[in-house]
């Protein structure tokens, strides 16, 4: 496939079937960066996957996916939990087998989501678990940096959430 062929877009309600997919597979690879468990993300429904899917076209909300062919390969959303905060990325996911790739599946993921953040605010954040030191070095090379903020994550194993920023040019 040519890098021109990836297919990067916003999820709307009716794609709620590739969002379960491509969330369950996101929970199997690194359960810990989601704040979700496997088990609760495979019991939801329809209606709940429909809601989350249709977070592509809900205002204050992003959900941006990679396509390849008929494959969802990545995901990267974003949401205004605070206005004085500004846009939080979340949900940031490559499979394994296009992550470095020459398609360049992060950087246009995450081109979608700055491009989405401007219209709400000069900075995005995000979080990463204190236990995640590769996510943190991935995102430190896409330009963001520790603020020293910090959070409990809400799940076992317990830990922190770092808070790390990226100013929006």
């Amino acid at each position: 496939m040519r890098a021109d062929d990836l297919v990067i877009r916003t999820t709307t309600e009716d794609d709620w079937p590739s969002v379960r997919t491509l969330r369950l597979e996101m929970l199997r690879d690194y359960p810990l960066a989601y704040g979700e468990t496997l088990e609760h993300a495979e019991r939801v429904d329809e209606a709940g996957w429909r809601v989350r899917a249709a977070r592509g076209t809900t205002p204050g909300q992003t959900s941006i996916v990679a396509i390849d062919g008929d494959r969802w390969v990545g995901h990267m959303g974003g949401y205004i939990p605070d206005a004085r905060t500004g846009p939080l990325l979340v949900g940031v996911y490559v499979s394994p087998d296009y992550r470095g790739d020459a398609l360049g599946v992060t950087r246009r993921l995450l081109d979608a989501v700055e491009d989405w953040a401007r219209g709400h605010g000069d900075t995005l954040r995000l979080e990463v678990h204190e236990d995640n030191p590769r996510a943190r070095r991935f995102y430190e090379k896409l330009g963001f940096t520790l603020t020293g903020r910090s959070r409990e994550y809400e799940l076992a194993p317990g830990g922190l959430e770092l808070e790390m920023v990226k100013p929006l040019r």
